[in-house]
């Protein structure tokens, strides 16, 4: 009876033994990735997220994972349009001469329609010949045409007017319901309007980002936040390229969570508490509350070693507590950057659930060799 007695206390031991040693679980424990924090030839700092670490690390700059783009100021398109090749010109001439040239018979005006600006920027006219108006806003092209009739008649009058043409639009390119070019019919066309027209941004689109292309520029904007903030929609010039495209800022969510999985920005910024939601919460019967990591990676050129105005070491690990009223308002601030690792960790609870268990079944292993 004593022989199967220590049978049972040595297997016993030894599922104590594995279990103090490597144990099943899904994530790593905070203590297990902290380990070396304090040796001199960590390369990794550690930071505590607090009120009072906020400021700090809001002075640092980003980590270059994602590129960023300026918005155009609003600008108004009424004054700047002009006419280009390929657009429609409207001339009424009207002259009070009896002889006139311009003129029919017992006729004091004469109209051409449809006049085609020429690839080289000019109009014909009758008696003048080729007159450019390429580059003018259409009361300059009056003035111009005016001018060039004055050789043949001083009393000749003109009223000119443009109809847009080809050049006179700008792209759909993609993400939009209806892609393509869309004529500026309206000299004041703007960005929401032209969206309109396109049907608006495909909707299988996660936090859509607006692209323009004006000549050798890109400038880009959320479309939620052009949506929400009309005073920063402006008027498009012929040539504009528009692109819709999905957000491609992400993070990674791993450990003990709901999920774990790439996780693409919904919204153009992320808190440490949004992504705690975004992942799915803590799972309860794993998870340490208090050991969320976020795992970050900074350029070398952000490092400085005096710690102002940066990190000390490229590799930045932030440490949130969620069991304090400090830490939850904190996680609530703390932005999440494009590729940062959001880690979950194992509960030490677990660890000894799992030691118990496998003590447990070593225990009935036991028994069953007893018998």
């Amino acid at each position: 009876m004593g022989i199967r007695t220590s049978a049972v206390a040595l297997l016993a031991a030894a599922a104590l033994l594995g279990a103090c040693g490597e144990l099943p679980r899904g994530a790593a424990l905070e203590s297990e990735i902290l380990r070396n924090r304090y040796d001199m030839d960590a390369d990794f700092v550690v930071h505590e997220v607090s009120r009072e670490f906020l400021p700090v690390v809001a002075s640092w700059p980003g980590t270059g994972h994602a590129r960023s783009y300026s918005w155009l100021p609003r600008e108004g398109g009424a004054v700047g349009r002009t006419i280009l090749p390929g657009d429609k010109i409207h001339i009424a001439i009207w002259d009070a001469d009896e002889n006139s040239l311009l003129t029919a018979p017992a006729e004091k005006s004469t109209t051409l329609h449809d006049v085609t600006v020429s690839p080289r920027g000019d109009i014909f006219v009758p008696y003048v010949g080729a007159v450019r108006i390429a580059g003018m806003t259409e009361d300059g092209a009056r003035g111009r045409v005016q001018d060039a009739l004055a050789a043949i008649s001083q009393s000749a009058q003109v009223q000119l007017s443009a109809e847009p043409g080809s050049r006179h639009s700008v792209h759909l390119v993609s993400g939009v319901a209806r892609p393509g070019p869309v004529p500026l019919q309206e000299r004041d066309m703007t960005v929401l309007d032209v969206l309109s027209i396109g049907g608006g941004p495909a909707t299988q689109l996660k936090n859509p980002q607006l692209r323009l292309q004006r000549g050798d520029r890109t400038y880009g904007i959320a479309v939620r936040r052009l949506f929400e903030s009309p005073e920063l929609d402006t008027a498009l010039r012929p040539g504009d390229r528009i692109i819709i495209e999905e957000d491609s800022r992400s993070f990674l969510a791993l450990g003990a969570a709901g999920k774990e999985e790439t996780v693409v920005f919904p919204k153009e910024q992320v808190t440490a508490l949004d992504a705690m939601t975004l992942i799915g919460g803590l799972t309860d019967t794993r998870a340490n509350p208090k050991g969320i990591l976020i795992l970050r990676q900074y350029p070398l050129s952000a490092v400085r070693l005096d710690g102002q105005g940066g990190p000390t070491r490229d590799r930045v690990i932030f440490v949130i507590d969620l069991t304090s009223a400090d830490g939850l308002f904190s996680a609530g601030r703390f932005r999440i950057e494009p590729q940062d690792l959001v880690l979950v960790t194992e509960s030490l609870v677990t660890s000894a659930q799992v030691a118990l268990g496998l003590f447990g079944t070593a225990l009935g292993v036991g028994g069953r060799l007893m018998n």
